[in-house]
């Protein structure tokens, strides 16, 4: 297969990127993902929480899911100080250490208020031992002299923020960005079920491109709609690290790297038969991947849909990305293609009346 991204699938990839989406608050970056892949799919289902997902072949009794997830991580508002600072409490894992001297967006009712995180200058620091980064001295400025000022603007406890960093591509060839963890799991996604349209592939089992909300916090959104969708089979796709930079310990956390093909997991959750097909799928369409092992648990999705129902043969495939839950989260163009690649020839291999199971 050649090539699969085009000018169209990397204006909606910026797009959908330059748009905040932190947890709890997905809904608008689902929009523009619904409205990317409506010509698509047949029909969408929607929860009360913001997960979406769209539907080919909804009558079919058997059902695969292809998943990932729509929410970044962020900061909530939680103490405004007499004198008009901001502290702030974590909307999933926000590092403290990327944040001094950050430009922030508060979300409010009346638009965004503008913030930056400040930081004692180094002048005044190298008077004392140094002081680092940590959620009880990190704080936002918002040009106030007073918290009454502060709440003019909208401004209030549980007002969620987020960084306003932007879509770049770096040296041609690797997209950078906050959120693709896991705004990239929704592309790929969204661009599998393109593909499928454009190459007039019938499936003989009903897809549901799912855009899971909630996962920074606990999977918890593809807890919920697992038990809507009711699936057979489950294929997630997430980002993995890149062990590859400095200050990553290789023996703790294994090899990988971008640039270097998807990455498959081995985990108790993923089902070893569902991934030797997605291997053996990999292997005789010549696309590179890579192995990653897990311990307990995968720590995505894939862990939700695998215990749920009562058992839903799962397995995850995961994108290489360095810098994760920075804002400058990078990933390989040749490593999406090929996700993109594996998901769907994998798909295309999938035989409802194939039993998975280990005791045929």
């Amino acid at each position: 297969m050649k090539s699969v991204l085009n000018k169209k699938s990397i204006n909606f990839l910026e797009k959908y990127l330059n748009n905040a989406a932190p947890t709890g608050y997905e809904s608008e970056g689902q929009k523009i993902w619904m409205n990317y892949i409506e010509p698509y799919v047949d029909t969408f289902i929607t929860d009360s929480y913001g997960t979406a997902v769209g539907v080919i072949n909804p009558e079919a009794p058997f059902k695969v899911v292809i998943e990932g997830h729509a929410d970044e991580i962020s900061w909530y508002v939680n103490y405004i100080t007499p004198e008009g600072l901001i502290y702030v409490i974590r909307n999933g894992g926000s590092d403290h250490q990327i944040a001094p001297s950050k430009r922030v967006n508060i979300h409010t009712k009346k638009g965004i208020v503008s913030g930056i995180f400040g930081w004692p200058a180094i002048h005044t620091r190298l008077k004392g031992k140094e002081e680092t980064p940590k959620l009880d001295n990190i704080f936002i400025d918002v040009g106030c002299q007073t918290k009454e000022e502060v709440e003019k603007l909208g401004v209030h406890v549980g007002c969620v923020i987020t960084y306003p960093d932007t879509f770049m591509i770096l040296n041609k060839n690797n997209f950078v960005c906050r959120a693709l963890d896991n705004r990239m799991g929704g592309f790929m996604i969204a661009e599998v079920a393109r593909l499928l349209k454009e190459n007039k592939k019938t499936l003989p089992f009903g897809l549901y491109i799912t855009n899971s909300v909630q996962e920074e916090i606990g999977l918890r959104g593809a807890e919920m709609i697992t038990h809507t969708i009711k699936p057979n089979l489950a294929i997630i796709t997430d980002v993995c690290h890149d062990t590859t930079t400095p200050m990553i310990d290789k023996k703790k956390e294994g090899e990988t790297k971008c640039g270097a093909g998807p990455v498959i997991s081995y985990a108790p959750a993923v089902q070893n038969n569902l991934r030797e097909l997605i291997i053996d799928t990999a292997e005789k369409e010549k696309i590179p991947f890579q192995r990653l092992a897990s311990s307990r648990a995968t720590g995505t999705d894939t862990d939700a849909f695998a215990y749920s129902n009562g058992g839903v043969p799962s397995a995850l495939i995961s994108l290489a990305l360095r810098y994760m839950h920075t804002t400058v989260e990078m990933v390989h163009k040749a490593d999406v293609e090929n996700v993109i690649k594996l998901i769907y020839s994998t798909l295309l291999k999938i035989n409802p009346n194939k039993s998975l199971s280990y005791f045929k």
